[in-house]
């Protein structure tokens, strides 16, 4: 076969590819996007080792969490979405000490959750309106009313510096309502002891592992609801 009617050959292939492919689509079709599946299966044990494990971060080496202490049910891990929000919301159910991030497709990533004397004292829906890795700590003067000792790290005295004992851990996330600050926080926590608990004081705890893994999902002025 000569060069030109080669190229004739594979024009007229071409066409007809073409003409098939136009005939059994009608006409405006567009694909369906569909959300990506996600297992939904409970974390492996080499799996919790990675996610618990020691972490180098912001020049601090956090310690690893014994996982193996805590409740099952308080590991971090994907779940069918209990909340039918929209994706990208986070659901903080204070009763039950779970937060999610919820995602497309009908699931969401759960999170175990220590409930602070603050966490219980807001309900409804907010926006994080600032995040922060390895915050200062600057307890509210209410706090520092009923608890002299801590006056040293007062708003005036400029907190108290980010570190391994800071009690907001390795990220805090600061919500807002109507512009005005909730005085509500979900934050990291090195007390692993306390999640799925009613601690005495802070607001929503994660262990430090989990708070870093929020603080990645959770952009600025994502929406929150919480539930009491």
């Amino acid at each position: 076969m000569s060069p030109t009617s080669r190229r004739t050959f594979l024009l007229a292939a071409a066409s007809a590819a073409l003409a098939s492919c136009s005939t059994s689509m009608p006409r405006g079709y567009a694909p369906v996007p569909v959300a990506p599946r996600r297992p939904i299966v409970p974390p492996s044990d080499a799996e919790l080792q990675v996610m618990y494990g020691p972490v180098e971060d912001g020049g601090f080496l956090i310690p690893p969490v014994p996982y193996q202490e805590i409740d099952p049910q308080f590991y971090r891990q994907r779940v069918i979405d209990p909340t039918g929000e929209p994706a990208g919301t986070v659901v903080v159910d204070t009763p039950k000490r779970f937060l999610y991030v919820i995602e497309p497709g009908g699931t969401a990533m759960r999170y175990g959750v220590g409930i602070g004397r603050e966490g219980f004292a807001w309900q409804g829906e907010g926006v994080i309106h600032w995040r922060q890795a390895w915050p200062r700590w600057k307890p509210p003067n209410e706090m520092v009313a009923r608890q002299p000792e801590l006056a040293k790290y007062s708003i005036e005295n400029g907190g108290m510096e980010p570190g391994l004992k800071n009690p907001l851990g390795a990220r805090a996330l600061y919500i807002f309502q109507n512009g005005e600050d909730t005085l509500y926080r979900l934050h990291g926590n090195p007390e692993w002891r306390s999640i799925g608990k009613a601690v005495s004081s802070g607001c929503v705890r994660l262990m430090n592992q989990d708070v870093i893994d929020l603080y990645t999902r959770v952009p600025q002025h994502a929406r929150i609801v919480v539930y009491q």
